[in-house]
């Protein structure tokens, strides 16, 4: 039976090259290695998503030629459109609240959960971090017994002790959540879903076996498999970080620093292939750039030190 993994952009701008690395990979491993690729939309945030990023990541990804195998692009749309006779999508996280919900209340119910009414700027304040160092939450409300009417925000209490786990690409990593960021946010104060915890229940529900994404998102493992053992996930899962596009200063592509997207570079003229191309190559896929099919991408990664296996 073919392992299944996931695509999974947030529609919060638009689709830019560092984009098409991760598919690259994601679409690559899976077709190499016998897996498949199931579409998600991550519209948690619904103060920075908008419809026309969703219209433009299901244009880019079909003029790429990147074709999900459970997900259509052409559903997405029509379960947006048209939500009198289709009011939901079970892979765009803002059609789904009642998931999560049941979650909470699962985690809830045995404790692991409590009311935060701490700000950003709480944190800081109570808790300084040096220059680049990832915000560490210090337990502020852990044992304050806020009423659930006092906010609306939500953390998981992260157990003490490391969390190990192996990258397909990286080998053995062992991370401390507790240490790491502290308790998780898992729904904010403006009644939100967190990123953190609304990919864990996703995954589950969408039984995904391998999560292949960028290094940016390593240091979220730990936590990520703490918060699925606090759910009682069973299915194994497997990781794969690869490495991100940077700017020569260090700093990686993004959507909010404008990098150049997608759509811009069609409308300027480029082709599928030679941006699939220039994407693999920059991304150390290929030793030079070159026109790229979709076609070529399972070689890409059946040796050497692309290899893959699944758990």
């Amino acid at each position: 039976m073919a392992w299944r993994t996931r695509f999974a952009p947030a529609p919060t701008g638009y689709l830019h090259l560092g984009h098409v690395v991760n598919a690259l990979h994601v679409w690559g491993l899976a077709r190499a290695f016998g897996g498949e690729v199931l579409l998600r939309i991550e519209d948690h945030d619904r103060t920075r998503c908008r419809d026309e990023y969703e219209d433009a990541l299901l244009d880019d990804l079909d003029w790429l030629g990147f074709a999900p195998d459970i997900g259509s692009t052409d559903s997405f749309r029509a379960a947006r459109h048209d939500r009198a006779h289709a009011p939901r999508h079970t892979q765009r996280q803002s059609d789904n609240d009642a998931r999560y919900a049941a979650a909470l209340a699962a985690l809830t119910a045995c404790g692991l959960t409590y009311t935060c009414t701490c700000t950003r700027r709480d944190i800081a304040r109570h808790a300084p971090r040096a220059p680049g160092e990832e915000p560490r939450y210090p337990g502020t409300c852990r044992d304050a017994h806020h009423a659930d009417s006092e906010s609306l925000a939500r953390r998981a209490r992260m157990a003490d002790g490391d969390v190990p786990f192996d990258d397909g690409r990286l080998g053995p990593v062992q991370q401390s959540p507790a240490a790491q960021c502290g308790d998780v946010l898992v729904r904010d104060r403006h009644g939100q879903w967190t990123y953190q915890f609304a990919v864990v229940v996703d995954d589950m529900a969408h039984d995904i076996d391998v999560v292949i994404r960028g290094e940016d998102l390593l240091a979220s493992t730990g936590r990520q498999l703490r918060l699925a053992a606090m759910l009682e996930r069973q299915r194994p899962l497997s990781w794969w970080h690869h490495p991100l596009l940077v700017h020569p200063d260090g700093s990686k592509l993004s959507k909010a620093n404008h990098d150049t997207s997608i759509r811009e570079r069609r409308a300027a003229g480029a082709h599928a292939a030679g941006l699939l191309g220039e994407a693999a190559f920059l991304s150390g896929l290929l030793p030079a750039a070159r026109d790229l099919s979709i076609d070529e991408l399972p070689a890409l990664f059946q040796s050497g030190v692309n290899a893959f296996s699944v758990s």
